[in-house]
């Protein structure tokens, strides 16, 4: 599978909260370790990997001390990496700092790749798709797949399933896509509210069709998830698991819906092992992986 999109790389700073600053009434966080994890497009070929699939990535990252981390994670990864680096272009970076188990404060440093960046990142895309069996593009808004609808284009011609996890009020740029994941915030502020299921299946098979997409995936948290296609509209609901933090769950989701479709599964078999990936998932800190033995309880 081929992943490309806006690649993250996420920083924890982990502590200990003891006093007030006398400065300012902030929590002063003694930082006792810090930890580094693959986010955005990198952390779904993450997921992939750690169930045993093969995963490229396409990425644009900088030419700075992030982007050697995020090299070395991607090696250790066991991850294919396409990477364009751009002398100008910070690396993306979520700096989370945290005081024992409470998130105290996060820190973005991003910034959007030029119009020349991205042509040769297209081109970079076009020229890898014959490698590949299904495309996942994960749109964080940074920037990363602002040629996404050529992209999308480009997979049809050569026959390739497009997996997207969507982001902003635009989704016509994703027409054509094989399957969407939008939550129900992200649902909302393109369709509009809804007051009963008949109205939110009314509104979501519109735009399905005005798409044509094969499917939309509605991840919808506690209610679990509902797909809708040609053939109407099934819900799975939410696997029974406290919830410890949602950071990456998305990721998640469409990472397992990807293996599953590239191993002949049909799209509703692999959204309910998405599914249950999803509730694992959320059961963990921050950007983080389901094993193989978590999803089927049982080894390779």
């Amino acid at each position: 599978m081929l992943v490309t999109g806006d690649v993250i790389l996420d920083r924890y700073w982990f502590g200990d909260v003891d006093r007030i600053s006398p400065e300012a009434p902030v929590p002063i966080v003694s930082v006792k370790r810090a930890e580094e994890r693959l986010g955005g497009a990198a952390n779904v070929a993450r997921n992939m990997t750690a169930l045993g699939a093969r995963a490229g990535l396409l990425a644009v990252l900088g030419k700075d001390e992030a982007a050697v981390s995020v090299s070395a994670l991607l090696r250790e990864a066991s991850i294919t990496a396409h990477v364009q680096s751009d002398d100008h272009l910070p690396t993306t970076v979520k700096l989370r700092i945290v005081g024992r188990t409470q998130q105290m404060l996060r820190a973005d440093f991003e910034r959007l790749p030029d119009h020349e960046t991205l042509l040769k990142h297209l081109d970079g895309y076009r020229a890898l798709l014959d490698g590949y069996d299904i495309v996942v593009l994960s749109d964080y808004g940074k920037g990363g797949l602002t040629h996404i609808a050529e992209m999308i284009e480009a997979a049809h011609e050569r026959g390739k399933r497009v997996l997207v996890d969507p982001k902003g009020d635009d989704y016509s740029r994703y027409k054509g896509a094989t399957l969407i994941t939008p939550n129900q915030a992200e649902l909302r502020a393109v369709v509009g509210r809804w007051k009963s299921e008949q109205e939110l299946a009314s509104k979501a098979q519109h735009l399905r069709t005005e798409l044509e997409l094969e499917a939309l995936l509605l991840t919808r948290s506690e209610e679990g998830m509902t797909l809708y296609t040609a053939e109407g509209h099934r819900s799975v609901p939410a696997q029974a698991r406290e919830v410890f933090d949602v950071t990456g769950a998305g990721d998640t989701v469409i990472a397992v819906l990807a293996v599953m479709l590239a191993g002949g599964q049909s799209i509703w078999d692999a959204v309910q092992v998405a599914n249950r990936a999803g509730g694992v998932v959320v059961g963990k800190f921050g950007t983080a992986t389901v094993s193989y033995d978590e999803l089927f309880g049982t080894s390779s």
